[in-house]
């Protein structure tokens, strides 16, 4: 069994799926296919119970290619707020669940939820009494185009 702590996380374990090698520094090990190693990693933890901890979160977040300002922008908080999260393992439940759903939507291959946070997110820089323009036609009432 491999200890795996290049992740990040400490409690991550190898079965198998890696060569030791010998390297004029001492021993090596070879990972084979680390995307995938990683892609079951974030599945594990976005599957397992409870809380996710700082260092989960901050896996997580690595692996969907954010920044802590991007995921912060993305739940309506502040680049700090993360950071503490990730130090401190003290995020809300509202914003774990979050985390996870966005992880999971991404790692099935279909972005509709990171899609609508982003437009969510570019829709608070936009003017908020902006002109909201309704017609009613056979099926109801619809937001004019």
């Amino acid at each position: 069994m491999y200890h795996y702590r290049e992740c990040g996380l400490r409690n991550v374990w190898l079965a198998n799926g890696y060569d030791e090698h010998d390297t004029p520094y001492g021993p090596g090990i070879a990972i084979h296919d680390v995307e995938g190693l990683h892609r079951a990693i974030a599945h594990g933890i976005v599957n397992k119970g409870g809380k996710l901890t700082g260092t989960e979160l901050r896996f997580l977040r690595q692996e969907m290619g954010l920044s802590q300002a991007k995921l912060a922008s993305m739940l309506g908080n502040e680049a700090q707020t993360v950071a503490l999260w990730e130090k401190r393992s003290s995020q809300p439940k509202i914003a774990d669940r979050f985390i996870r759903a966005i992880y999971r939507e991404l790692n099935e291959g279909n972005a509709h939820i990171r899609d609508m946070i982003e437009r969510l997110v570019d829709s608070d820089l936009e003017e908020t009494d902006a002109r909201i323009t309704l017609e009613q036609d056979s099926g109801g009432w619809k937001v004019a185009a």
